[in-house]
C-alpha cells in the first residue's frame, strides 16, 4: 500500500510533463501545416486539456483538507481561468503591437520558469492547526 501511495505522485507528474511535453512538441507542426498535423495538434491537445486537475485538486485536499476543498479549489480553478483569459488577451495585444507572437512566447517560457521556481519550496504536508484545548 506504501509503495502503490509513494508512486501516484510520481505517476501523475510523469503522465502530465510527459503529455505536455508531447502538446508542445506537436506545435512546431505548424511548420508542416497538413490536415495530419492539426488532427495530431487536436488529439494531443485535447487529452492533455485538463491534466493537471487531479495533482492540482490532490494538492488543495492534502495541505488544506477536505473540509474547505471545494472553495479552495474553486479559487484555484477561477484565478486558472482568468489566467488563461489575460494570457490569450495579451498575446493578442503583442502581436497586434509586434506583427509577431515571438515576444509573447518568450514571455510565455519566463513565466513558466518563474512559476517552477516560485513552486519548489511547496511543502506537500498538511496544514497544521492547533486543536482547541479544554479550559
Amino acid at each position: 500500500m506504501g509503495s502503490a501511495a509513494a508512486a501516484l505522485p510520481i505517476s501523475l507528474a510523469t503522465g502530465v510533463v510527459l503529455a505536455r511535453w508531447l502538446s508542445v512538441a506537436d506545435r512546431g507542426l505548424y511548420a508542416l501545416l497538413t490536415t495530419f498535423s492539426a488532427i495530431v495538434f487536436g488529439a494531443s491537445t485535447g487529452l492533455t486539456w485538463l491534466s493537471t486537475v487531479p495533482p492540482t485538486s490532490a494538492l488543495v485536499a492534502l495541505m488544506f483538507g477536505t473540509r474547505w476543498f471545494a472553495t479552495l479549489y474553486g479559487f484555484a480553478f477561477v484565478s486558472h481561468q482568468v489566467g488563461g483569459f489575460l494570457g490569450v488577451l495579451l498575446g493578442g495585444v503583442v502581436f497586434e503591437k509586434f506583427g509577431s507572437y515571438t515576444p509573447i512566447w518568450w514571455l510565455s517560457v519566463l513565466f513558466g520558469v518563474l512559476s517552477a521556481l516560485i513552486n519548489l519550496p511547496i511543502v506537500e504536508a498538511p496544514v497544521v492547526r492547533p486543536v482547541a484545548q479544554p479550559a
